[in-house]
């Protein structure tokens, strides 16, 4: 998400709240704003919200340059509302761009907005964005998250038009798998709005203001799991219609006509996909199935998960062929070369006499017969001797004739080349929403033997099913090219490691393992793994996954158990 250089503009803001620009227009919003919300199950809410009696607490003076535990300078408001502000600030000891959100510490909700703040924190799930730091100091309550300027805000992404199917597909279902592994640690977001969902130039999905944005609002919920579902559906549906699924505009999209209800995308819009336009009702539908196929609601992400899963996989589309443009023509070629000019004027244009081309006579076409044949029997005549005079010099000196002939069955399927794959960029892949050492994964190609991405380490093994499916990491490559071997150094051996090869479509770090192709497999005991796919397999994405890993005694960085370690990680096509 590119950020702007004016305080009023809401997609500069990593958290997902209003910009300065909406100010004026807060105290005027109607009783169904945000902040009279304290049920968090009404995702129709308009973005605008009023500012409460809270907003009048005195709040310090803070200014672009003030710098938070001499370390976080504050650089520019993106919001200030309801007692509390956002900030974009600079972590000068790490030199990276960060997010700030601030309150007195006597406001009532500093004390709900740190429990939040510290219990997103130790998720430590990448698929959200991570809070950094959550501190109460000199009279203030400030909350340090992660600022993510490459990433491209949804409600931005749907300012263009509607989603395609595949796009759409992947949206709920990453965000799903993601909300799904909150709830089961016992975090609700409460807030998943367009706003509060971004995605990676890579194309993942991540997640903000998990639990935080709600305890800055005080939003509550009776059912959270039943709230958080029913926003998921409600992206869903913006996503396949490019409207939101209730009466009241919100997030710069239209609501749907009054008085007609909540209607399936499919008769909103035409061309929808189908499996997803019921997906989307499921979720939405809390009080009752679809009118469709009678499916029940979806009421927890969990139950949406496995929907998602019992779908057919929706593919990408294939690339548009765009036809070369069409081959002009001059007037030379159109016979209109040396014609008198037609139109206003031509009465004063010379006529242009041009004399007929050489050789067009009868005797000259017989002529040009004539030096044809006699240059092809030359050349003829000259590539017989060449090829004799070679012959005649391979036997005299002993030589076999090494020629490589074609196979009879004319086969010329390019053979492995044997030459090193780039790769471009990495990550790591964990379906169950439970990552290993996710920043370490760069440390596998980095040409350095001494450093490598490690597992965490685990009680049961070396088969780590059914507890966990696996461990491994997704690479890209430079481009899409043929794979024919991979070499993986471990860093621990013993009884024993297993390693697979997928083919995969992206560096989704939640994608189903079932979407994948396998093309090689192999288990060892030492420390370097070797993969031979059977046949060269053409992709851009490749997983290295381990299934089985060895006992290995504990180190300075992780204690004993089942664990392995990977570096030096190198394909060939």
């Amino acid at each position: 998400m590119a950020e702007r250089s004016t305080a009023a503009v809401d997609v500069a803001d990593n958290s997902g709240d209003e910009p300065l620009a909406a100010k004026a227009d807060e105290a005027t919003t109607d009783g169904t704003a945000e902040a009279q919300d304290t049920t968090g199950t009404k995702p129709q809410d308009t973005d605008g919200e009023r500012i409460s009696a809270e907003a009048t607490l005195p709040t310090p003076d803070l200014h672009s340059g003030h710098k938070l535990a001499k370390r976080y300078r504050l650089e520019e408001c993106v919001t200030r509302l309801d007692g509390f502000s956002s900030w974009r600030a600079v972590d000068e000891k790490l030199r990276r761009a960060v997010g700030v959100h601030l309150l007195p510490a006597g406001h009532p909700r500093a004390r709900s907005v740190l429990a939040a703040a510290r219990s997103s924190a130790l998720l430590g799930d990448p698929r959200f964005v991570q809070v950094l730091d959550a501190v109460e100091e000199d009279d203030l309550v400030y909350v340090v998250h992660e600022w993510l300027p490459d990433a491209t805000e949804l409600t931005s992404l749907l300012a263009s038009g509607p989603m395609d199917a595949h796009d759409a597909y992947q949206l709920v279902s990453q965000v799903t798998q993601a909300m799904a592994a909150a709830h089961r640690e016992g975090l609700a977001h409460l807030r998943l709005t367009p706003g509060a969902v971004l995605r990676s130039s890579t194309g993942q999905y991540r997640i903000r203001g998990l639990a935080v944005n709600a305890a800055l609002r005080g939003i509550t919920a009776d059912g959270p799991q039943r709230a958080d579902t029913e926003a998921i559906g409600a992206l869903l549906y913006a996503a396949l219609t490019q409207r939101w699924p209730y009466e009241t505009d919100a997030y710069g999209l239209p609501g749907l006509p009054k008085g007609v209800g909540l209607i399936a995308p499919d008769q909103v819009r035409a061309g929808v996909h189908r499996g997803l336009s019921e997906l989307a009702m499921r979720a939405l539908a809390n009080d009752g199935a679809t009118a469709s196929r009678q499916e029940q609601p979806c009421t927890t992400p969990d139950e949406l998960a496995k929907a998602i899963a019992a779908m057919p996989r929706i593919r990408p589309p294939e690339p548009a062929f765009t036809a070369p443009p069409e081959y002009q023509r001059t007037t030379y070629q159109q016979g209109t070369y040396g014609r008198p000019p037609t139109g206003p004027g031509s009465a004063t244009q010379p006529v242009v006499t041009v004399p007929p081309a050489p050789l067009q006579s009868r005797t000259g076409k017989v002529l040009k017969w004539t030096v044809s044949a006699l240059l092809i029997a030359a050349l003829g005549l000259g590539s017989w001797q060449l090829a004799e005079t070679l012959i005649d010099h391979r036997n005299d000196s002993g030589t076999e004739d090494t020629t490589q002939t074609t196979p009879e069955n004319g086969d010329n399927k390019s053979e492995p080349t044997g030459q090193p794959l780039t790769i471009k960029n990495a990550a790591e892949y964990f379906p169950d929403g439970k990552a290993q050492h996710p920043e370490d994964v760069g440390l596998t190609y980095d040409g350095d033997s001494s450093t490598y991405w490690r597992s965490k380490s685990y009680i049961d093994g070396p088969n780590l099913a059914p507890f966990k499916q696996g461990v491994g990491i997704l690479y890209e490559l430079q481009s899409t090219q043929p794979v024919s071997t991979a070499s993986i150094k471990l860093q621990f051996g013993g009884d024993h490691t297993t390693v697979s090869l997928y083919a995969a479509d992206s560096l989704n770090s939640s994608a189903p393992l079932s979407s994948m192709k396998k093309i090689a497999t192999t288990k060892t005991t030492g420390t370097e793994a070797k993969l031979q796919t059977e046949k060269s397999t053409e992709t851009k994405f490749l997983l290295v996954w381990l299934t089985d890993m060895p006992n290995s005694p504990g180190d300075r960085y992780s204690d004993a158990g089942y664990k392995q370690g990977i570096t030096d990680v190198k394909f060939t096509g």
